[in-house]
C-alpha cells in the first residue's frame, strides 16, 4: 500500500496489552482515512456501549494527507462513542501527534480498557510502552505538555487532558499544543474514563508514497497558491476573528443565550480590537496560513483565540471585554474543556437565573461569576459545577428549560444564531455530531457573502427562503467539508478562506497513494461516511429515531430577534419540515432520516443491513 500504512495500533489499558492489526486495502480506498476509518471502527467494535465504560473505543486518527508536505495537512481525528449525546462522537485538531503517529507507521491510534491507575502511552515508532502518569494526574493541560517534552524532548506529538476529563466533564476535550482541542462531544471524559492522562508520539520512519516528485510539485503550487490568494493579507491579520463583525451585522451573532443576533459591543470584542491585542501568532503543522492568533488577557497570560470561542464566551455571555473573554478562552484550554459547550452550557445557566429558574450563578456579562462557574464545571464542584457539567441538554431536563435550551442531540450549537437562516439551521440539524458548524458553513452562501478580503461585509437585503437547492448545498458542503476534508485528514480552511482551488485535493490524494479518485468517487466516499454515522446513531438508540432528531434548537422556532433589520422574525417550522424532507430524499434516506436499503447496498455498506433491521425496520 502506498500513502496508507494498513495499520492500526491497538492498546488495551485493561490488560496492558499492545498489538498492531493490519487492515484491508479495501477498507483504505473506501474510507480513505481520518473521520472515515474511525467510523467504520466504532460502527463495526462500539456496540451498544456504556461511553464512559471501558469497552468504548477511543480512536486517534489521521489520514493520507497527515506527515506529509500537504497544504495544512496536519490534522487528526479522535472519535468515540459520545458520553455528551451518546451517539457517534468526533472532532479534528492540527497536532504533531498526527505527523508523529504516520511517520511511526501507524494510520490510526485505537485505545480500550481502562488502566488501574493514571498512566500516558508513549509510542516511538514500534516501541510501544503504558507509563505511570500519577505525577501528571490533576494538572492543566499546558503543564502536562511541558512536563512530557521535558522528558521525551520537544520533538514529540503530545495530546493530553485536563481536569476536566479527569473528572468525566461530558463536553471535555483532547487538547495539543496549548490550545488546540479535539472532541466536542466529550472526547476528553472518554480519554478520562480510561484513566489515560496523555499520548505522547515520535515517528522517524518515512511515509511511503505513489509518486514523491509529483507530490513535491503540487504541494508547492498549493502552498504558492494560498500565499498569492488576494484574502491571504487579511486572513493573516485576523483569520477566523473577522467573523465578529461580519456575524453582527447579519443578525447572526450569539447574543445571550442566542437570544439575539446583535450585540451591542461586538466592536469591542471583534478582529480589529484582537489585532490590537495580538502578540503571536500559532499554526498547526504544515500550515502556511496560520489562524491562532495569540493575546495577553486580563490576567497577563497568553490566551490564543478564534472566532468560536469568542462568540460563545463572549457576546453569548453578554461579556464585551476581550481581554477578559481571552481568561475564560485560556481556562477552557487548560482544563480541557470545549469552548462552545462550555460557552452554551454558562449562557443557560445565566438565562436560568435571569429567568428565576436557579436561584443562585451567574448573569449575563458577570465575568467572576462566569470565570468562577468555568472552574466550578472542570472540577465537577458544587451543586451548579456539577449540574452544568452535564451540558445543556441535560440541564434542560431536569430545570424544564427545553425552549431556551441551545443544542441538537445533545451537542450544544456553535457560532452561528439561525432565526433567519433555515440553510444554516438544517446544518446543524443534520450534522452527524450535533449542533456543528464544520461540516456545512453554508451561512457564507446563505448571506451571499463572506469576509475574505477585509472590506466590510456587503449588505445583502435578507428573505427567509426555503428553497430545494438550500438543502442541496447543505448535502454539497457536507460532502467536502464533513467528508473529504475530515477524512484525508485536513484543514478546510485554504479552501474555505483564501480560495484554493478543491482539484488540488484529489490530485494530491492520487500523487500520495496512486489511487485515482472521481469526484463521483469522493462524493461517494462522503456519502458512504453520513450513512454509516446516521447507521450509527440508529444502532446506538436502538431504533428509536425521528426526524424531530434532526430539528434545530426550539427557540429558533418560538421566538423571534429582538433587535436589528429582522426583528421578530423566526424560522418557520412547517418549512422547515419540508427542507429536512428534501434533504432526506437527496441524501437517500426514508422520513425518519434513517437510510433506505437499497441507499446502504449502493455505498457498499450490505453489512450494515442485518445490523440495522435488528433494531428497525428498513425501507
Amino acid at each position: 500500500m502506498k500513502g496508507w500504512w494498513g495499520r492500526i495500533l491497538r492498546v488495551d489499558l485493561t490488560n496492558n496489552k499492545v498489538q498492531v492489526q493490519e487492515y484491508p486495502k479495501e477498507v483504505a480506498k473506501k474510507f480513505i482515512g481520518g473521520r472515515g476509518l474511525a467510523a467504520w471502527i466504532l460502527w463495526n467494535e462500539a456496540k451498544n456501549v456504556d461511553p464512559l465504560g471501558p469497552e468504548n473505543k477511543l480512536v486517534f486518527a489521521s489520514g493520507p494527507f497527515n506527515g506529509l508536505p500537504t497544504p495544512s495537512g496536519g490534522k487528526m481525528v479522535v472519535a468515540a462513542k459520545s458520553p455528551l449525546t451518546g451517539g457517534y462522537g468526533d472532532g479534528n485538531l492540527g497536532t504533531m501527534a498526527t505527523v508523529h503517529l504516520r511517520k511511526a507507521g501507524y494510520d490510526a491510534l485505537v485505545v480500550e480498557g481502562k488502566a488501574k491507575k493514571p498512566v500516558y502511552i508513549y509510542i516511538e515508532d514500534d516501541n510501544v510502552s503504558i507509563l505511570s502518569a500519577e505525577g501528571l494526574w490533576g494538572k492543566g493541560t499546558f503543564e502536562t505538555e511541558r512536563e512530557l517534552k521535558k522528558i521525551h524532548g520537544k520533538n514529540v506529538g503530545v495530546l493530553s487532558i485536563g481536569p476536566a476529563g479527569e473528572n468525566l466533564v461530558k463536553y471535555a476535550v483532547v487538547i495539543s499544543q496549548e490550545g488546540r482541542a479535539a472532541g466536542r462531544p466529550g472526547m476528553g471524559a472518554v480519554m478520562g474514563s480510561k484513566n489515560l492522562k496523555a499520548v505522547v508520539i515520535k515517528g522517524t520512519k518515512e511515509i511511503p508514497v505513489a509518486d514523491k516528485e509529483k507530490l513535491r510539485e503540487l504541494s508547492q503550487e498549493a502552498y504558492n497558491a494560498i500565499l498569492n490568494s488576494p484574502g491571504y493579507p487579511f486572513w493573516k491579520r485576523q483569520g477566523t476573528m473577522a467573523a465578529v463583525e461580519w456575524t453582527n451585522e447579519n443578525s447572526a451573532l450569539p447574543t445571550r443565550n442566542f437570544s439575539d443576533g446583535s450585540f451591542e459591543f461586538a466592536r469591542s470584542i471583534d478582529g480589529y480590537t484582537m489585532e490590537g491585542m495580538k502578540v503571536k501568532q500559532r499554526g498547526c503543522p504544515y500550515c502556511n496560513m496560520p489562524c491562532g492568533n495569540v493575546v495577553l488577557d486580563a490576567e497577563g497570560q497568553e490566551s490564543e483565540l478564534d472566532y468560536e470561542n469568542v462568540a460563545l464566551l463572549g457576546s453569548n455571555l453578554g461579556l464585551g471585554k476581550l481581554n477578559e473573554v481571552s481568561v475564560l478562552n485560556r481556562i477552557a484550554d487548560d482544563m480541557g474543556m470545549d469552548t462552545i459547550s462550555l460557552g452554551g452550557s454558562i449562557a443557560h445557566v445565566m438565562e436560568a437565573v435571569e429567568k428565576g429558574i436557579l436561584k443562585d450563578g451567574p448573569t449575563f456579562g458577570d465575568f467572576k461569576g462566569a470565570k468562577q462557574l468555568a472552574l466550578d464545571i472542570a472540577y465537577r464542584r458544587g451543586e451548579l459545577g456539577n449540574l452544568a457539567a452535564e451540558g445543556v441538554k441535560a440541564m434542560a431536563e431536569k430545570l424544564g428549560t427545553h425552549d431556551f435550551a441551545m443544542h441538537v442531540k445533545g451537542l450544544e450549537v456553535s457560532g452561528y444564531n439561525c432565526f433567519i437562516y433555515p440553510a444554516m439551521a438544517l446544518a446543524y440539524g443534520t450534522s452527524s455530531i450535533g449542533a456543528h458548524h464544520k461540516e456545512a458553513w453554508v451561512i457564507a452562501w446563505e448571506i451571499g457573502t463572506a469576509p475574505i478580503e477585509g472590506e466590510k461585509a456587503k449588505k445583502v437585503e435578507y428573505k427567509i427562503t426555503y428553497t430545494p437547492e438550500k438543502a442541496a448545498k447543505v448535502i454539497e458542503l457536507q460532502r467536502l467539508r464533513g467528508g473529504l476534508f475530515e477524512m484525508l485528514t485536513a484543514c478546510r480552511l485554504p479552501w474555505v478562506e483564501v480560495g484554493l482551488d478543491i482539484n488540488y485535493y484529489p490530485k494530491l490524494l492520487e500523487a500520495i497513494t496512486g489511487v485515482k479518485y472521481t469526484w463521483d468517487d469522493l462524493y461517494a466516499a462522503a456519502d458512504r461516511l453520513y450513512a454509516l454515522i446516521r447507521a450509527y446513531w440508529v444502532r446506538e438508540f436502538n431504533g428509536n429515531w425521528d426526524r424531530k432528531m434532526d430539528y434545530p434548537p426550539r427557540r429558533w422556532f418560538i421566538e423571534g430577534l429582538k433587535s436589528g433589520p429582522y426583528k421578530g422574525q423566526h424560522l418557520d417550522e412547517k418549512k422547515y419540515d419540508e427542507l429536512l424532507s428534501e434533504y432526506y430524499r437527496l441524501r437517500g434516506w426514508d422520513e425518519r432520516g434513517i437510510p433506505k436499503k437499497e441507499t446502504l447496498q449502493k455505498l457498499g455498506l450490505e453489512e450494515v443491513i442485518p445490523e440495522l433491521e435488528k433494531v428497525t425496520k428498513l425501507e
